[in-house]
């Protein structure tokens, strides 16, 4: 699958989705006129503790320039709603016209939504979907999707058997509820002869570094590890797993076979060595350039409907507005050089 080629060429002639079924059409001057008369966006970065969401900064930071946006001073809540709240404040204050954001509790921004709707500022949502409150666009890909291939890769490399850690993460996240459920799910009805330990993780790396010593101590015949983010576990994971022994490259008797999610470059060099199998790859870059535009065209009121798009998604639609569910392919040895892959990007 190389589904980044087009979008990028797509993205870069200025060719963009109106409403329809994913239809193209060129948006002409805007290119030109770069960022001139065009409406303020503001951005709130969710966090800094995670390569994969300082590499979507970047991609932000890229994308502003590239498309020619009127962008406000970005801001970064740190994985605190109450910080996001007050970062969407001030971009009310300076006359944002959208808004995109990543909240990381799906829940308590409820009413923060609910404040920028009653002001008529559009809000897209990267990677987590809002459980209420409404979104122009959520911009995300098919998390239950992720637990799904997860579960499969594991259940046969496994084959059937054995005994899994899975690092969840924060189950107050619709991302984390997705993944968690998908993967147990697959796991009951695919492959029941697999035990799953469950590690609610909040997201935190060193959460997970302590219940998986703990879980080692308790199942010392683990042989399989999910990650739902490479980006905050995979360095403590590696290190931990170093540390006892028990970092035996691919192949090798008693090898704990790992997939993870995010498709940082590092997750790359560890598949590269051997230390992982396998991880998911979120697409950082995409998440950032139709995040953006998304932003841009609510701000200039155009809208969207359910359907196939011309970057090899499907817009599909949720109680309080839209979702652009993006690919997210699986890497392993066999693609991980891929050049297509933002992890394998310039510069990352």
């Amino acid at each position: 699958m190389n589904p980044r080629t087009s979008r990028t060429v797509a993205v870069a002639a200025g060719v963009v989705l109106v409403a329809g079924l994913g239809t193209a059409c060129n948006r002409g001057s805007d290119s030109a006129d770069g960022a001139s008369g065009r409406p303020a966006i503001g951005i709130d970065l969710p966090r800094a503790d995670s390569d994969f969401w300082n590499s979507y900064a970047q991609y932000v930071q890229k994308g502003v320039t590239e498309q020619g946006l009127k962008a406000l001073p970005v801001s970064n809540s740190q994985n605190d709603i109450t910080k996001l709240v007050a970062n969407v404040q001030v971009f009310q204050n300076t006359g944002a016209k959208a808004v995109v954001m990543a909240p990381q509790d799906t829940g308590a921004v409820a009413s923060t939504l609910d404040a920028l709707a009653a002001r008529k500022i559009p809000v897209v949502s990267v990677d987590t979907r809002p459980d209420k409150g409404s979104v122009y666009m959520v911009v995300r890909a098919d998390n239950k999707a992720y637990g799904t291939k997860a579960c499969q890769f594991l259940g046969k490399q496994l084959g059937g058997k054995g005994t899994v850690a899975e690092f969840q993460g924060a189950l107050d996240s619709i991302n984390g509820r997705d993944r968690s459920e998908a993967f147990a799910a697959c796991m009951k009805s695919e492959f029941p002869g697999i035990q799953v330990i469950e590690l609610a993780t909040d997201w935190k790396g060193d959460v997970a570094s302590a219940k998986l010593q703990s879980t080692l101590a308790a199942h010392p015949d683990l042989n399989g590890v999910y990650m739902q983010a490479g980006g905050v576990f995979l360095q403590p994971t590696l290190a931990l797993l170093q540390q006892k022994g028990l970092l035996k490259p691919v192949g090798d008797p008693g090898h704990i076979a790992i997939i993870s999610n995010d498709g940082i470059p590092q997750e790359f060099d560890a598949i590269r060595k051997g230390q992982i199998d396998a991880t998911i790859s979120q697409p950082a870059d995409l998440y950032a350039k139709y995040a953006l535009y998304y932003a841009n065209a609510a701000a200039e009121g155009k809208t969207f409907q359910p359907g196939p798009t011309d970057h090899q998604s499907t817009i599909i639609q949720l109680p309080n507005g839209l979702e652009d569910q993006l690919p997210a392919p699986l890497v392993t040895k066999e693609n991980v050089d891929d050049k297509t892959l933002w992890g394998n990007s310039v510069g990352h």
